[in-house]
């Protein structure tokens, strides 16, 4: 079973790609027109995703988009100054001129910090005690995406009731009225601010003599401009691959996964090092590489962190995502813990930090949150705390990792519209009994094995994610419900008859 394909630039589906573990066949799904029209509709619903707002600029995220959306967002804020920041996207520069300019015009001031990772942002808006903020960026999507994530004073990203609240001025146009401009400046600290928290947050007197080997593969991405200074502020001996930033991503696509991290991999073992790390483009996620040159999924780092944290603080709140993998009952459990868990999405896991004071958060992707920190996802402090880790034991990461308590995941997924996808979903909960539908549906099958089908908030694309004890089974599992949502489709979309779709296709009278 094949998860998460790659495209021909190594950086997730096509925009309509479907998983190459699951083909539709060519004459039950061939009018692509109708399909793409559905999807542009759909599309058009609403602003925010999971995690703000993304578009392909120029197309989805045009100029007049981006000019009143953030009049809806300075109609929000109303008064005080916010800093803006964007990741190394061709046209994210362009795109701050837009920002800045519209939030002068509403009489609001900003900093500008420049380029810099998303969650560097996020901290110094929080640090520096801004109004709030706009990071510009489309995190691991392709390059030829955008987006924006709109931060709180508290330097988390706002919350669903936020969303809602500028979604309506931004419908309804209810601009507020202009009196006066503001005025655009430099922000030249946020950088060092960001480096010099993660490390008063992690002890550099026990990292340090140990004089780790680190190899970091910022997949030319933003966190070249600090991860490379804070390891080797750490005593790290440092080697750098896809170093150079370049808002296309080149070397190995803007998303790390298990199947693009092999010169990660081969690094480790060449320079025998004690650790790799990976981040994705805008640099809130971190994925990690043992000394023995195997890649470590997103929550399988998030479980050792996990058990470290909480043997030195027991009796803490964990916060996760309904489809991060059962062995963190399990830890928690055994660290005299609670563990609560939200729809996916790191808005939802960060808001329930901040209203629960839980001191870790995490998801399956590699994003992991560390309240003395700030409680959003960031690639750079979970590596900071992974080599802390490293220096209170004498065992390495492989060996770490073997301690786990073990269970096989996957992922995959399969190009779908909301419209459709929440059919599907819904014929699913019709024939079970035993499910989860705090987000789309989580199925489960015993006590070692579930399945969970949900929209994505980002894509169109229903992410399938699941989980056993028994790798043959696993595949099994998710093979069955890959085919049984192949037969919904085509028992829901399935066309009438060949001549009435290929005349709406010519058409283009369709509405769904």
């Amino acid at each position: 079973m094949g998860f998460e394909p790659m495209n021909h630039l190594g950086q997730g589906p096509k925009p309509c790609a479907f998983d190459q573990s699951w083909q539709l066949p060519q004459d039950s799904f061939a009018y692509t027109q109708i399909y793409l029209l559905l999807i542009k509709k759909v599309m058009q619903k609403k602003l925010f995703g999971t995690n703000g707002i993304r578009g392909i600029f120029g197309e989805d995220l045009t100029l007049d988009l981006l000019h009143d959306v953030t009049l809806a967002i300075a109609t929000y804020f109303d008064h005080g100054t916010i800093l803006v920041g964007y990741d190394c996207r061709l046209s994210s520069k362009l795109i701050s001129k837009i920002i800045c300019s519209t939030l002068n015009y509403c009489n609001l001031n900003c900093k500008l910090a420049g380029m810099v990772p998303t969650p560097c942002l996020q901290l110094a808006i929080k640090k520096m005690e801004y109004d709030g903020g706009i990071m510009i960026t489309a995190s691991h999507n392709p390059p030829q995406y955008n987006g924006l994530k709109i931060v709180s004073e508290d330097g988390i990203e706002i919350s669903e009731q936020t969303q809602l609240v500028i979604e309506n001025i931004y419908f309804n146009r209810k601009w507020k009225n202009i009196k006066k401009f503001g005025n655009t400046k430099v922000e030249n600290n946020a950088i060092q601010t960001y480096i010099e928290d993660i490390k008063s947050n992690v002890s550099i007197k026990n990292i340090i003599p140990k004089k780790f080997v680190v190899v970091l593969d910022p997949g030319n991405g933003v966190q070249s401009l600090t991860v490379p200074k804070i390891c080797k502020d750490l005593g790290c001996d440092v080697t750098i691959i896809n170093k150079r930033i370049d808002g296309l991503f080149p070397g190995r696509g803007s998303e790390p996964t298990v199947d693009n991290l092999e010169q990660l991999s081969s690094t480790v073992i060449k320079r025998n090092a004690d650790i790799g790390i990976a981040f994705d483009g805008d640099g809130d996620r971190s994925i990690f590489c043992t000394n023995d040159g195997k890649i470590i999924n997103g929550s399988e780092s998030a479980l050792m962190l996990a058990d470290y944290i909480l043997k030195k603080r027991p009796n803490s709140t964990v916060i996760t995502c309904i489809n991060t993998p059962s062995n963190i009952d399990k830890i928690v459990s055994k660290r005299q813990s609670t563990l609560i868990r939200t729809k996916v999405g790191s808005v939802s896991v960060s808001r329930t930090m901040k209203s629960t004071n839980a001191i870790i958060g995490f998801e399956e992707n590699g994003g992991f949150m560390f309240k003395p920190h700030l409680e959003v996802r960031d690639g750079a402090m979970t590596m900071a705390l992974m080599l802390d880790m490293l220096s209170c034991s004498q065992q390495t990461l492989s060996q770490k990792l073997s301690k786990l308590p073990h269970s096989f995941v996957g992922k995959t997924k399969i190009c779908c519209p909301d419209s459709l996808g929440t059919k599907i979903i819904s014929a699913l909960k019709d024939t079970h009994n035993n499910f989860d539908d705090t987000d789309g549906i989580k199925i489960s099958l015993d006590s070692k094995t579930w399945i969970m089908v949900r929209q994505s908030g980002t894509e169109p694309l229903l992410r399938i994610y699941a989980e056993s004890d028994n790798k043959e089974k696993l595949d099994k599992i998710v093979s069955h419900y890959v085919n049984k949502i192949q037969n919904l489709v085509d028992n829901i979309f399935k066309p009438k008859t060949k001549t009435s779709h290929m005349q709406k296709d010519q058409t283009g009278d369709m509405d769904g």
